[in-house]
C-alpha cells in the first residue's frame, strides 16, 4: 500500500517516495497548450502548491517522473523551458524592510535553480534580470510560478497602513513580467485571496482567473470517485457516507471535491471524524472583521452575492462573504443567471466548516469559551428528549451567561438579528440540520431545525413585553406543512427584550 502524502507539495517526493497521487496531469495538459498568464484562488492547504510543483517538472522535461500518467505520452519532452519558481508562503513579514529581504531571498534560490547571478539588489530589478538572463541562456521563453502570492498583504490585513504598502512593492514587483511579456510563455499565480486586478495586476491585463472556470474545477482537491479508487485500499472499511457529509462539498463548477488535508489525516487517525483542515489555521482575522458590523449570522448559511461582491477583495473594502467564501467557510451551492447577471447561492460546505465555524461566531457573539461546551451538550440532550421546557431553561442560563463586557461600546443586543443569531451559532455547532430563513409559500420562518425523526421550527421576536406573537405567527402562517413527513413536529416562539438582555416569552407546542 502507498504511503500519504501528508505536508509534501513535492512531486519528485511523492514518485519516487512511493506515496498516493492523485493524478491531475490531464488538467495540466490542458492549460498549456499555449502560451499564458493564469491566476488561481483556492483555500489553504488544496494542493495549489503541489499542482505548481508539477506545472514545474512538466516545463522542465522531467519526462520519468510522469510514467502512467495522463501527460506521459502527449507532452513534448523534448521542448525544456527556464522555471521560475517563487514562493511568498513562509514566514510572516510585517515591514517592507523584511518584506524585500524575503524577495531577494527567493530571487537568489532562483538564480541558484537556472545557474545565474543577478547583480542588482533591487528586488524588482533582480526579477526583470533574471527573467531576460534566464530566457537567453536557454535561448528559450520563461516560465514563472508564483505561490501564495498575497501572502504578505494577508499578514497585514487588519493593519490597514502596513497592508497598503505591501500591496503598493508587490503591485511594481507583479509588473515587472508584463513589462517583460516578449521573454515570457507561461505564467500561473496562486493564492488564497482575490485582489482587484485594478489594484495588484493593474500590470497584468492579460491575467485570466480560472477560479470559477468549470474546465478547472477538479484542478485542486479530492474528488468522491478519487476516494473510492486512488484510495480505495486506504479508505476500506470507512462510511463514506459519513466521509462525505464531514469532509466533501467545496464547488468549483467541475465535481464536488474534499480538501486533501482532511482526508490525508482521516485515514492517519483511523477514520476519526476531527476538524482536521480548520484547525491548521487561525481565523483571528474573522474576529476582527466581525467586529467591524452587526451581521446576522444565519445569512451566511443562504447568502446570495453576484460577481462583484465575491471578487471584491482589497486592503480599502474588504466583503465578509467573499472573504468566507475565498478562505473556504462558504462554497458555491448554486449559479443563477438572469437579466442582471450571474449570482452565486454560497453556503457552508460540510459538516466540520458548519460546527467549526459556528464555534467561532459563538466566541463573537458571546465572547463565551470555558462554558460553550456544556451549553453545547445541554442543547442537543434537550433537543433529543424532546425536553423543550428544559430547552427554555438552557437558553436562558445561556443568555444570562454572556459577559456584561461583551455588550460594551456596541449595539449588539438592540438588534433582533443576534439573538437569532446567538441560537443559530450553538445549534449549528452541535451539527445539527438546520435552514436558516427557511422559505415556506407563506413566508419565512427564522429556523428549522431536524433531528432524527423530528422536526423544530423557531419563530423570534424582540419586544418590550411578552405578546406571543412569535408562536401565533409560526401557527398563523402554518410554517410546517412543508414538512408533513416528519413525525413529531415542534413550533417554538420566543420573544427576547432589549433591557434585560434575555428571554421574556416562551411558548411551544405539538402539531
Amino acid at each position: 500500500m502507498k504511503y500519504l502524502p501528508i505536508g509534501i507539495q513535492t512531486l519528485s517526493k511523492i514518485i519516487e517516495g512511493n506515496f498516493v497521487y492523485v493524478d491531475k496531469t490531464e488538467i495540466a495538459y490542458n492549460l498549456i497548450q499555449k502560451e499564458g498568464y493564469y491566476f488561481l484562488s483556492r483555500p489553504r492547504r488544496f494542493g495549489k502548491s503541489l499542482f505548481l510543483d508539477t506545472l514545474k517538472e512538466i516545463f522542465e522535461g522531467n519526462k520519468e517522473l510522469f510514467k502512467g500518467l495522463y501527460i506521459y505520452d502527449k507532452w513534448d519532452w523534448k521542448v525544456k523551458y527556464p522555471v521560475l519558481r517563487l514562493s511568498l508562503g513562509s514566514g510572516v513579514i510585517k515591514t517592507i524592510e523584511k518584506l524585500n529581504k524575503r524577495l531577494n531571498s527567493i530571487l537568489g534560490d532562483a538564480n541558484k535553480a537556472i545557474g545565474i547571478n543577478c547583480q542588482s539588489s533591487d528586488p524588482q530589478e533582480c526579477f526583470k534580470e533574471l527573467i531576460q538572463k534566464a530566457s537567453e541562456k536557454y535561448n528559450q521563453k520563461v516560465v514563472i510560478l508564483i505561490d501564495e502570492y498575497d501572502k504578505p498583504i494577508l499578514d497585514n490585513i487588519t493593519d490597514k497602513e502596513v497592508a497598503h504598502e505591501m500591496r503598493d512593492v508587490m503591485k511594481d514587483f507583479y509588473g515587472i513580467i508584463k513589462d517583460n511579456d516578449a521573454y515570457v510563455q507561461f505564467v500561473f499565480i496562486t493564492g488564497v485571496s482575490k485582489f482587484s486586478k485594478m489594484n495588484l495586476f493593474s500590470g497584468l491585463n492579460n491575467l485570466e482567473d480560472i477560479t470559477l472556470h468549470p474546465d478547472y474545477g477538479n484542478i485542486c482537491g479530492y474528488t468522491h470517485n478519487d476516494l473510492l479508487t486512488v484510495f480505495k485500499e486506504h479508505l476500506r472499511g470507512a462510511d463514506m457516507q459519513m466521509v462525505k457529509q464531514w469532509y466533501n462539498g467545496y464547488n468549483y463548477f467541475g465535481d464536488k471535491v474534499y480538501n486533501p488535508f482532511d482526508i490525508l489525516l482521516f485515514i492517519s487517525n483511523k477514520f476519526e471524524f476531527r476538524n482536521y483542515w480548520w484547525s491548521t489555521g487561525n481565523p483571528s482575522f474573522l474576529i476582527d472583521l466581525l467586529k467591524t458590523g452587526n451581521y446576522y449570522i444565519p445569512e451566511l448559511e443562504n447568502f446570495t452575492a453576484n460577481e462583484e461582491i465575491l471578487n471584491t477583495f482589497d486592503v480599502e473594502k474588504i466583503e465578509l462573504v467573499a472573504l468566507l467564501w475565498q478562505t473556504g467557510y462558504l462554497t458555491i451551492i448554486d449559479k443563477i443567471k438572469d437579466i442582471f447577471g450571474i449570482e452565486y447561492k454560497l453556503g457552508i460546505p460540510n459538516k466540520e466548516i458548519r460546527i467549526s465555524l459556528n464555534n467561532l461566531f459563538i466566541t463573537y457573539l458571546t465572547g463565551e469559551t470555558t462554558e460553550k461546551l456544556k451549553q453545547q451538550k445541554k442543547l442537543l440532550s434537550m433537543l433529543r428528549n424532546v425536553d423543550l421546557d428544559g430547552l427554555k431553561d438552557t437558553f436562558f442560563s445561556l443568555f444570562a451567561s454572556i459577559p456584561y463586557s461583551n455588550f460594551t461600546n456596541n449595539k449588539l443586543p438592540e438588534y433582533e438579528g443576534y439573538y437569532a443569531s446567538v441560537v443559530y451559532a450553538y445549534l449549528a455547532s452541535i451539527g445539527l440540520d438546520i435552514i436558516p430563513e427557511d422559505i415556506t409559500n407563506l413566508g419565512r420562518m427564522d429556523l428549522s431545525v431536524k433531528l432524527e425523526d423530528k422536526l423544530f421550527v423557531f419563530e423570534f421576536k424582540l419586544t418590550e413585553k411578552a405578546t406571543g406573537n412569535a408562536l401565533k405567527q409560526i401557527k398563523e402562517k402554518r410554517y410546517w406543512e412543508k414538512y408533513q413527513d416528519f413525525d413529531k413536529i415542534y413550533l417554538i416562539g420566543i420573544e427576547f427584550s432589549r433591557e434585560k438582555r434575555n428571554i421574556i416569552g416562551y411558548e411551544w407546542e405539538k402539531v
